[in-house]
């Protein structure tokens, strides 16, 4: 008997989760993918996975909500966080990879199932077929419409930040805060050095954007030139944060520090931590060669600005990411009202299970709302004004009364590792 398939519409972080979760329990998946066929305008390959806006899917220590995330993921046997560990660079506390190696493991892993196939063109239209979709924030205008007309769509603009190489290692020193690590290169600068720096980035010349009248910016991927004309010093209690760095041969301390972090395994290419922009290339290149470290580089990827789309999900959406209505139709990723690549991830590992749970007759299930994996899920349903995407922060949990901060996120921690445990033995039952 032929095995019952599933589209899944979009082969990026979600997409692949999702399919994931289906093949390993016995479905076929029809992964419908529009790229390399019609561009993004963010996204420069057509491999599976593809990270566009950074390398880093941030910290993996327990007491942050990130790492309690991927703590989480790891329970419910997510193949894109072991695909993102066997392919990693090293970053200090955050889990970054080497991107070319990490969409090349997810296909190669989801390849393994022989009901798998990857269909080259553009989804227009629904079917009777049941489907995922997990388009991302860069939906084609006409799907992207067909969803709009069912939810009333949204949308803000983001911001992707520079890969560089050839950097000057006279101005430049490697180390992580208060000595721990070293996996960060630090380009340090002093006052005048920064202050004219300053006074270049927040009278830079900016890609007008078609659209962008009346859209809102993400807080979260702001732009480093918007976050500047906060005041002079916005970014240096930001992105360029010289606490806790120092020279690590004079012990000397600077006024401001740009830190870098690897691209690649090779080492030989670095994302600009905290540089996402909207400056023109042309303005890119002028004003970031002002840091010392950068006046020789190269810009192997200058920074770009693009309009990410979600829909209204207390409108659209049940719990588990499934769509109000008869039809077994699920939206996963950005595009559901999550923010961030973890949580992407996170949303299409649930949407799969619970198709899967749906075709078989079972009821769908989501995480405790004391895990970040469940509280992240009900933000997309019970959240009905001003709604905006999400990321992972233990603010969305139910608060724990603790006097000491660091001791209530160790207990945050602790309570989702203990609540999520039936919902992970529940998984197949």
């Amino acid at each position: 008997m032929n095995k019952q398939t599933v589209k899944v519409v979009g082969g990026g972080l979600a997409g692949s989760e999702a399919a994931y979760q289906l093949l390993k329990r016995g479905y076929a998946v029809d992964m419908i993918e529009m790229r390399p066929l019609k561009t993004t305008g963010a996204h420069k390959t057509c491999d599976l996975a593809e990270l566009v806006c950074s390398n880093s899917l941030k910290s993996t220590e327990p007491e942050t909500a990130s790492g309690l995330l991927k703590a989480e993921l790891a329970l419910m046997d997510c193949m894109l966080l072991d695909a993102a560990k066997q392919t990693k660079v090293e970053a200090g506390g955050a889990l970054a990879v080497d991107r070319k190696k990490f969409s090349a493991k997810v296909e190669e892993r989801l390849r393994e199932f022989p009901d798998f196939r990857i269909i080259r063109e553009e989804f227009t239209d629904f079917d009777d077929t049941p489907t995922i979709i997990a388009t991302g924030p860069l939906t084609s205008d006409v799907l992207c419409e067909k969803l709009k007309s069912i939810s009333g769509g949204f949308y803000f603009f983001d911001a992707i930040a520079p890969i560089v190489t050839d950097i000057d290692m006279d101005f430049a020193f490697w180390g992580g805060r208060y000595g721990k690590g070293a996996d960060y290169l630090n380009l340090p600068m002093e006052k005048d050095e920064y202050l004219a720096f300053y006074d270049a980035l927040i009278n830079a010349e900016t890609v007008k954007l078609k659209d962008f009248e009346g859209a809102e910016v993400f807080e979260g991927c702001m732009p480093i030139e918007v976050m500047a004309k906060r005041g002079v010093d916005a970014i240096r209690f930001g992105p360029l944060k010289p606490v806790g760095l120092f020279h690590p041969e004079t012990g000397k301390k600077y006024y401001a520090v740009v830190q870098l972090r690897k691209e690649n395994l090779g080492g030989n290419s670095f994302n600009m931590v905290g540089f996402q922009t909207n400056l023109t290339f042309g303005e890119q290149k002028r004003v970031f060669s002002m840091i010392p470290a950068l006046r020789n580089a190269e810009f192997l990827r200058f920074g770009v600005m693009h309009k990410n789309t979600y829909v209204n999900s207390p409108k659209l959406l049940d719990k588990g990411f499934r769509v109000k209505g008869e039809k077994p139709l699920y939206i996963a990723g950005q595009l559901s009202g999550v923010e961030g690549y973890v949580e992407s991830i996170l949303s299409g590992l649930i949407a799969g299970v619970n198709m899967a749970r749906e075709l078989s007759g079972k009821d769908i299930i989501v995480p405790p709302i004391t895990t970040i994996s469940g509280a992240l899920a009900a933000h997309t349903t019970a959240c009905t004004e001003n709604f905006q995407p999400m990321n992972s922060n233990f603010g969305i949990l139910p608060f724990i009364d603790c006097k000491d901060k660091k001791n209530r996120k160790k207990e945050y921690y602790k309570r989702a590792m203990c609540d999520i445990m039936p919902f992970v033995e529940n998984l197949d039952k």
